[in-house]
């Protein structure tokens, strides 16, 4: 897992460590670590880096540390380029922490609203259903009367009529 870290020096132990500040999480989106961890470099990872690139491992400096499901530190690199990118891409357009959270705000109000006019437009194709019902129902209770009446006419054609008494 890929973390963002600061290096803090230990000089009396004579041991580096990172606090991990951020981590990727799967969709390429950024958490911050709510506590705060610590994790310390064994001695060859501080040799390999050293003999590749001593000035990651000053005090303060910001990394990038791929970490194994052991904790144990797999990779650093600079964090400069990254920021470097992210300041490109995001700050220099005005696309600042309120325009996304605005942004955000935005589209989870349009899904609010969406939703209820989804929960309206259900009501309505409930209540035009049950009209269609209705009027069926209608249409089949005037066919029968219709029906009834038409036999009775009939019924009167086909009887003869008897003289009052």
């Amino acid at each position: 897992m890929l973390y963002l870290a600061q290096v803090h020096n230990q000089e009396i132990l004579g041991e580096i460590s990172l606090q991990l500040l951020a981590c990727q999480n799967s969709d390429d989106t950024w958490a911050i670590l709510s506590e705060e961890s610590f994790l310390t470099l064994p001695k060859n990872c501080i040799q390999n880096i050293i003999n590749s690139a001593a000035n990651l491992l000053n005090e303060g400096m910001l990394l990038l540390a791929n970490v194994d499901e052991n904790s144990q530190v797999v990779d650093i690199q600079s964090a400069t380029d990254w920021v470097l990118e992210l300041v490109e891409k995001y700050l220099t357009t005005g696309f600042t922490p309120d325009f996304f959270q605005q942004e955000a705000q935005k589209a989870e109000d349009w899904r609010q609203s969406l939703t209820l006019q989804s929960q309206e437009l259900s009501r309505r194709l409930i209540e035009v259903e049950a009209r269609r019902e209705q009027i069926q129902n209608l249409e089949i209770k005037l066919q029968q009367e219709k029906q009834l009446l038409k036999s009775s006419i009939d019924q009167l054609k086909i009887s003869p009529a008897t003289p009052p008494l």
